[in-house]
């Protein structure tokens, strides 16, 4: 499928290289962004940890690899990225900063949960980084799908403690978002509510982009 078919092509490009779980979802989970928007990573991911019930800290080893990948997109960001202006930059450190913490304390609950943080998987973020305007455009692509995702493993969090963490961090990573819109000269909250898709189409139509 042509990337100009895709409803969101910037997720196209990412390439996630791990063999865990945790990666494997979020392959999938870029993959539904990519076929139907947005608002097709909830329900995926929502699907996706009911398959396997693996608890809570299978669930933040999900959220750990979300944080993983943004972390690495500003760090690549603040070292490759072409013509950055200094808003901008400020910003990428800022979001990298947040991301980094983000990673640090889903790192220390797996553990205190006795669960084991899986590792970094290795990141391929394509031409995102020609210029300011590719680097802004998948870093507001990037924050919103961890908002959807965050939204679709909630509900799935049997922990109180857990949920009300991962509602801290999915709240920041909302704001991301917003500042970055505020970048590009777009409305910060555009919808009252995220949209949603069926899952058994979603599902069918991801097939062919998941790799194992």
């Amino acid at each position: 499928m042509n990337n100009s078919n895709l409803a969101t092509p910037e997720l196209a490009v990412i390439d996630v290289k791990g063999v865990t779980r945790s990666s494997f979802i979020m392959r999938s989970a870029l993959a539904a962004g990519s076929v139907y928007g947005l608002g097709a990573v909830g329900p995926f991911v929502k699907q996706a940890m009911a398959q396997e019930d693996g608890g809570d800290v299978d669930i933040l080893n999900f959220a750990l690899t979300l944080e993983y990948l943004e972390t690495a997109f500003y760090t690549e960001a603040l070292k490759k990225a072409k013509g950055l202006e200094s808003a901008t930059s400020e910003l990428a450190k800022e979001l990298r900063d947040n991301e980094a913490e983000h990673v640090a304390a889903l790192t220390a609950t797996i553990e205190k949960l006795g669960g084991k943080p899986v590792k970094a998987p290795g990141v391929d973020f394509g031409n995102a980084f020609a210029s300011e305007k590719s680097f802004l455009k998948l870093a507001q692509t990037l924050e919103d799908t961890g908002v959807s995702a965050y939204n679709g493993a909630a509900p799935s969090i049997k922990s109180t403690e857990v949920l009300a963490a991962a509602g801290s961090i999915v709240q920041v990573e909302a704001r991301h978002a917003a500042a970055i819109r505020l970048l590009r000269g777009e409305t910060p909250a555009p919808d009252a509510f995220d949209k949603t898709l069926e899952m058994d189409e979603v599902l069918e139509a991801v097939k062919p982009f998941v790799k194992s």
